[in-house]
């Protein structure tokens, strides 16, 4: 059954090798699924979903078509590095071997790899950004510290720019928005999961990654009772009165039950709008029509509040 597991990719293989110095250091085994172990603390989570499914099922039919990525481990067995999702999925399919291209790496490297190889996938979640970033930066500072690394890839050294410049232009999101994903690792767990699931803003809840553990919990209970997160405003407004050292549930509670500015959204269908207007008329010219005659429309209810 093992053997089901392996399928080999030469162009997927060549591509995991980035030097001739890099080809002699690597050596690439058929290692059973259980030697195969997390790599600690890492931020990206494996969650039995439709894709995992579907992924297994692909296993299973295929063969493990991109190599594991691992390091030895100090107590036995190997450390993922790359390829934590796949190696759940062969559990799932039964699969008890898999290729792994096992890599000698210091603690510094691996983590960069780590983050770099799961920052590819589709979709990611703000805790898994947050830990990445943060992870991948405090690698970055430490290696700019050293003076005996030599690998271009991982080793650059941070002389003429800053950790979080280089990290910026790596992922393509500017500085002010790593940190802001750096800042919700400050958060408790059902904050931090609330921002996972779209239930609060990510800037409201970077303004409550400033409060404490017990200041977050009191506006955790908050947003209990009122069945609603903070907005942005409400949530500055929940740290304003912390630095001030004025808050206390009540406060918060006072806060939540301000009222928030009503959105309004209105949508009119083209049977609606299209029948008061010449067929020739454009979408932008539609537009200009509806707004000046709301202008006119405003203009006499000002007028007539004058009188």
């Amino acid at each position: 059954m093992g053997n089901i597991g392996i399928n080999i990719a030469r162009s997927t293989l060549d591509d995991l090798f980035k030097t001739d110095e890099g080809r002699k250091s690597e050596e690439i085994k058929i290692v059973k699924i259980e030697e195969l172990k997390p790599f600690v603390d890492q931020p990206f989570k494996v969650i039995e979903d439709e894709s995992m499914t579907e992924l297994a099922e692909s296993i299973k039919q295929s063969g493990v078509l991109t190599p594991i990525v691992a390091r030895p481990s100090t107590d036995g067995g190997y450390e993922i590095i790359a390829g934590h999702r796949r190696v759940h999925a062969c559990k799932l399919a039964g699969i008890t071997e898999a290729p792994v291209v096992i890599k000698e790496l210091d603690d510094d490297t691996a983590i960069i790899m780590l983050v770099d190889s799961n920052l590819q996938r589709e979709h990611i979640l703000p805790s898994e950004k947050a830990r990445a970033y943060e992870m991948k930066l405090e690698a970055m500072k430490r290696q700019g510290a050293r003076t005996d690394l030599t690998s271009a890839q991982f080793g650059q050294k941070l002389e003429t720019k800053l950790s979080k410049d280089i990290l910026a232009e790596q992922v393509g999101e500017s500085r002010n928005q790593i940190q802001r994903y750096i800042r919700l690792t400050n958060l408790i767990e059902p904050i931090l999961d609330m921002v996972d699931n779209k239930e609060i803003a990510l800037n409201a809840a970077v303004e409550l990654s400033y409060l404490g553990s017990k200041a977050q919990s009191e506006v955790l209970d908050a947003m209990g009772s009122e069945a609603m997160a903070p907005s942005i405003e409400q949530a500055k407004k929940i740290r304003r009165f912390d630095d001030e050292g004025r808050l206390n549930p009540n406060v918060i509670l006072s806060i939540m039950q301000e009222q928030k500015p009503e959105k309004i959204k209105i949508t009119l269908n083209d049977d609606q709008i299209k029948k008061y207007f010449p067929k020739s008329y454009t979408k932008k010219q539609i537009e200009d029509v509806i707004i000046k005659l709301l202008e006119g429309w405003h203009r006499k209810r000002e007028q007539g509040k004058e009188r």
